[in-house]
């Protein structure tokens, strides 16, 4: 067996791997993160390399995605070149991890009335009780005697019967086990740490003495692209932190399709499943440290997520996720020991999941629905979540329908020869006016690409402007010098090489903008099927909430104008950022909110797009700009 040594810069990380090795797994088996949104199949482009010293081979796709000068400057995919020599390679900007921007649901909990739990966000949830799923009590059984010598810890249930209303307790193991001394040290004076389960009570942990402070609990978004956590004091409700992170699946694979796959791989579930146990630790050792507060005073996390996002997480094979019927392992799921999964918070700390409701409508979309109030009033509202799946959800307090679906990577900047992830340098809006195009872009840095908002953006401003037609196919014959053709394909320029970063230019060309049209088309086609399923027009709906990172930097005119939202009165819309995070907040916080979850995800009506023939008639309709039918979007005016 032969083994080459590889040399990182500018990470300057060396790793000794076996021969045929490619350079992307390397970098992984170095601990460096590498871009690779299309799983390792060469078709995306991301994780490019520089070969400095020692001879690779230059694959067919290389010749693809470099010129013939950047082959001879050492430019390579790092997940086509296998290692067969020892290498000094350089990692390029694009490839590494770079800082991304991420919707943080941020704020503490706001009441209206003691004991009383609120939602942040502008849709009006409904007030839950304030009684977080794990909490302390303080309690005082009365010693034993002769005449009453019940059990330890049947005079523990005795006391919680009394103290709390409710009949049914349990206890773990390692509290049992501690317990007949730890009574008897203060005089009976205690501190119980209770965890719901279901329709029982668990007793997780006795302290002596009254120790009601130092419960603290995790609100967990495990989203396709980022994972974020809250940090919430359990005794007083208040957030005390919150940070977010890059999933570090996506150098497996953009979306879950491309996951699903790779878990089906050799080692492929394990991989991706840590992968997500990595993230939540390093979000916990974050705020823990800049709280100041012990893990082992964390005892919950209440996390929401995707369908495949929470299989993956508890080490579930999702692949009939993506198979016909589309069935997932399981859409609600068991009360689990964080200890089991390897995640470092108190040693008896649990992790509960936000229920799913099919393989594309995850417990985000419910825990979303539940922010938004969209239960709780007799007006009829919609929340569309958009990332690579577009999630929507319709209904009022008496019935709830749902459906998803694949928008693609484009509105995460996937798809797209200069598209990006929002993060820094990535064009998030741009105007095009008089040939000249002004752009913004994330940490006023020199542009790298395009993120999903700035492609919005481009598509509209480009028809705005006469350069494309409703068909997004660039107008033959213009004297624009901006408007270049390559290889028979036409392409528009946003950034000059001496703008950018890399120093080459950023432009859109037609099979981008093709791929966009697709995506927009997707979203709007079901947000249409769904609203003509239940008889309804745009205008009866009430409110329109759009939450998702994406949906955050997004210019909603524009949106409008290109056929991707609905035409609906402007104040009618409203982001909503992060709603999954605030869900599993108010779940984690409340246990009537977390019960409405599972109910929820019990009843939504769940409407499978693939079966129902008007979304495919709908969806070809959606691919002009706005639409074929000119109708539906009466205030476009380009």
């Amino acid at each position: 067996m032969t083994f080459f040594k590889i040399r990182f810069l500018p990470e300057e990380k060396t790793i000794a791997v076996e021969q045929g090795t490619t350079l992307a797994e390397a970098a992984r088996q170095a601990g460096i993160f590498i871009n690779n949104s299309c799983g390792g199949e060469g078709l995306c482009g991301s994780c490019r390399m520089r070969v400095l010293k020692g001879k690779t081979q230059t694959s067919a796709l290389d010749n693809v995605f470099f010129s013939d000068q950047e082959l001879k400057n050492g430019f390579c995919l790092a997940c086509q070149t296998p290692a067969e020599d020892n290498l000094e390679v350089e990692i390029t900007s694009a490839s590494g991890n770079t800082e991304a921007q991420i919707v943080m649901a941020e704020g503490t909990l706001g009441s209206n009335q003691a004991g009383l739990v609120a939602n942040t966000q502008p849709g009006p949830a409904a007030y839950y009780p304030f009684k977080p799923l794990a909490r302390k009590i303080a309690i005082q059984p009365s010693p034993p005697t002769l005449k009453d010598n019940l059990p330890d810890l049947e005079r523990i249930f005795r006391e919680l019967r009394h103290e709390l209303g409710w009949h049914s307790y349990d206890i773990s193991l390692p509290a049992l086990q501690g317990l007949a001394l730890k009574v008897r040290e203060p005089e009976w004076r205690l501190t119980a740490l209770l965890v719901k389960n279901k329709d029982q009570y668990r007793i997780q942990q006795i302290e002596p003495a009254n120790r009601i402070q130092g419960n603290y609990g995790i609100a967990l978004d495990i989203g396709t692209t980022t994972v974020v956590a809250q940090l919430v004091d359990l005794v007083t409700g208040r957030v005390l932190g919150v940070e977010g992170v890059l999933n570090l699946q996506t150098q497996y694979g953009e979306d879950v399709i491309a996951r699903i796959v790779y878990a089906g791989e050799k080692g492929g579930l394990d991989l991706l499943q840590q992968s997500m146990i990595t993230n939540i630790n390093q979000l916990i050792q974050t705020l823990t440290a800049s709280c100041r507060i012990n893990r082992e005073e964390i005892h919950i996390i209440v996390a929401a997520g995707n369908t495949t996002m929470s299989h993956l997480l508890l080490g579930i094979n999702p692949k009939f996720i993506r198979l016909e019927p589309y069935t997932p392992c399981a859409n609600i799921y068991p009360q689990i020991s964080a200890k089991d999964l390897g995640i470092q918070i108190n040693t008896q700390g649990i992790l509960e999941l936000i229920p799913n409701v099919a393989s594309y409508v995850g417990g985000d979309i419910v825990a979303g629905a539940l922010a938004c109030g969209l239960p709780d009033h007799t007006e009829v509202q919609g929340l569309i979540d958009i990332g690579t799946n577009g999630e929507i959800a319709i209904g009022n307090k008496e019935w709830l329908v749902c459906c998803s679906a694949s928008a693609g990577p484009a509105f995460e900047g996937g798809g797209t020869r200069c598209g990006m992830r929002a993060v820094k340098g990535a064009i998030e809006s741009l105007v095009i006016q008089n040939g000249q195009v002004a752009y913004k872009t994330i940490g006023n840095a020199k542009p790298r690409g395009l993120c999903g908002s700035g492609l919005i953006d481009c598509i509209y401003e480009l028809k705005k402007n006469n350069l494309i037609g409703a068909d997004a196919k660039f107008q033959r014959g213009l004297r624009d010098p901006r408007l270049l053709v390559q290889d028979q394909l036409p392409r528009y320029v946003l950034a000059w090489p001496d703008e950018t970063e890399e120093h080459k230019p950023i432009y859109v060309n037609e099979a981008d903008l093709a791929n966009l049209i697709k995506s927009k088309g997707a979203v709007f086609a079901a947000i249409k099927s769904l609203v003509d399923y239940l008889g309804l027009s745009f205008n009866q709906l009430e409110h329109f909430y759009v939450a998702g990172g994406f949906g955050n930097y997004l210019d909603i005119s524009k949106a409008i104008a290109i056929g991707l939202l609905p035409d609906m009165a402007r104040e009618k819309i409203s982001f909503v950022g992060n709603s999954s995070l605030t869900g599993a907040r108010l779940a984690l916080t409340s246990e009537m909110a977390f019960e409405r979850c599972s109910t929820l995800a019990k009843s939504i009506t769940h409407i499978e797009l693939s079966n129902y023939q008007p979304y495919m008639d709908e969806y070809i309709a959606a691919l002009f700009l706005p639409h074929t039918d000119r109708k539906l979007f009466p205030s476009v005016k380009y």
